[in-house]
């Protein structure tokens, strides 16, 4: 597990109000596709950089958007909403374009 990971995994479990360690190998690869995501999204490779916070924040959010919406529903408190996800990708990308990159 990546130091990045290891660093936000905390914050994800905080984020989720988990408080066992079960999920921790499932949640790091949310979290490693999370970042991958921000930094294709972004045009960015952090690397050993600190994230911005904005865009921690937005990993976060992906995370628990993928962790609570696993089984492919909507998931978690918006299991009666069906544009939860739109809705969540929308505020992902959109805290996302606040750090991005705009050279090609």
């Amino acid at each position: 597990m990546s130091a990045r990971i290891k660093s936000l995994l905390p914050r994800v479990k905080a984020n989720l109000i988990l408080q066992h360690d079960e999920d921790d190998e499932l949640l790091s690869g949310y979290i490693a596709a999370a970042i991958d995501y921000a930094e294709s999204y972004q045009k960015v490779k952090y690397g050993r950089k600190n994230l911005p916070p904005i865009t921690e924040q937005a990993i976060l959010l992906l995370v628990t958007h993928f962790y609570e919406s696993r089984d492919g529903s909507t998931g978690g408190f918006f299991s009666d909403k069906t544009d939860a996800a739109r809705q969540t990708m929308d505020t992902v990308n959109m805290l996302l374009r606040m750090n991005k990159s705009w050279e090609v």
